[in-house]
């Protein structure tokens, strides 16, 4: 979806594939057709943006056959859809039965991921409108902290040096300028935007910036005004941002607020949970951790990095950080000039929900998916955009 900023220029709107992730290119191809186009045609939209997900597989299958990639530019077109952004966070696996720990594998210190993003950027230079030079990429915020020294720092950020580099070279060569945005996450080396400041003004490229999640915003109680206002200080592109929102618990000391948030405490993806009291930030690296240790205080709210769907919050005595996505939007594209032109709405964990809030079918996950698009949409026109054909 695109829409006109009163500055004059075009700010895309897409949703994220990993919702329902394929490992290689056939089960790609199968998610255009089954999920994307259902989506696009419930929005009643000719043309649909998606944050296509290639996991390593699929993108290596479409780097080494041209004949593949221009089937995929076909398919794209075929079912009414163009990718603008990627994610390149996961990369492989997300599928899986269990993910946890291992959607940070590898991180930027290996040379798996260096390999993998040039690939991918490479790929979006050849998938983009043909109306469109500017794509970006989204990926992991270096690594996972634990174990993280001063020598993977080094090592990560050269890997970061060596790709912008070979990004101003695609970038003369094909006219497509590709970014990579570094999205701060909870618990990792770079958790919140403050975080990335130093190592991303180090890179100085304006190649390499930050994709700012909503979620992990929230998550880790950054405010979203001054934290976006210090990026922009701080001179960090900003190429992407998120559309989500996590799990919010007021009262975590209760018995039955306790007995909500068990609900989600699913053995598949990692939920960060935080709250922030007058001595700080407290965390868990996972909400079960929390709801049964002793290390996390209860005495002020709670947040889980769990992606809620954004028009259905949990019923009460939970809710979500949708507020914070409003704010994050009002400082990212409300000003006279937009700071980012591509947003991507990213809820991943629908079949993670306790299960009577899952959809139960292909045609309820196309249904909800579109109504996040469609409260995104209005919460756009509501700060001025108006939505292009």
């Amino acid at each position: 979806m695109r829409f006109r900023h009163p500055d004059g220029t075009t700010v895309h709107l897409a949703y994220c594939t990993n919702v329902h992730p394929a490992e290689n290119l056939p089960g790609v191809l199968a998610q255009l057709r089954d999920h994307c186009e259902p989506v696009r045609k419930r929005l009643g939209r000719d043309r649909l943006g998606i944050g296509l997900w290639l996991a390593h597989d699929a993108a290596r299958a479409l780097t080494t056959d041209p004949a593949a990639l221009r089937g995929l530019r076909r398919a794209l077109d075929h079912h009414g859809l163009e990718v603008v952004t990627l994610n390149g966070f996961p990369y492989q696996g997300f599928g899986s039965a269990q993910v946890k720990h291992r959607v940070y594998r590898p991180d930027w210190t290996h040379p798996e991921r260096l390999a993998h993003t040039t690939d991918l950027a490479r790929l979006l230079a050849a998938l983009l409108p043909a109306d469109i030079t500017d794509g970006t990429i989204s990926t992991l915020p270096l690594g996972w902290r634990t174990h993280w020294n001063p020598t993977a720092d080094t090592t990560a950020r050269a890997a970061l040096t060596t790709l912008a580099g070979r990004l101003d070279a695609l970038h003369q060569l094909t006219g497509r300028n590709i970014r990579i945005a570094l999205e701060p996450e909870p618990g990792c080396a770079v958790e919140t935007t403050t975080d990335a400041i130093a190592p991303l003004t180090a890179i100085g490229s304006d190649h390499i910036g930050i994709c700012v999640d909503t979620c992990h915003l929230a998550t880790a109680f950054e405010d979203p005004a001054p934290a976006i206002a210090a990026l922009t200080h701080a001179g960090v592109p900003i190429p992407k941002a998120q559309l989500s929102a996590a799990l919010h618990a007021e009262e975590p000391h209760l018995p039955e607020v306790r007995a909500a948030l068990a609900a989600f405490a699913e053995p598949r993806f990692l939920h960060q949970t935080r709250t922030r009291t007058a001595t700080g930030l407290h965390g868990t690296d996972d909400l079960p951790e929390a709801l049964t240790g002793a290390t996390l205080p209860d005495t002020a709210p709670w947040r889980s990095h769990f992606h809620i769907p954004l028009h259905t919050p949990p019923a009460p005595p939970l809710t979500t950080t949708l507020p914070v996505l409003k704010e994050a939007l009002t400082a990212l594209v409300g000003g006279p000039h937009p700071l980012t032109h591509h947003l991507e709405v990213e809820t991943y964990t629908w079949q993670a929900l306790p299960p009577a809030l899952r959809p139960r079918n292909r045609a309820q996950l196309a249904e909800g998916i579109a109504a996040e698009l469609a409260l995104a949409r209005d919460l756009l026109t509501d700060l001025g955009l108006k939505e292009l054909p």
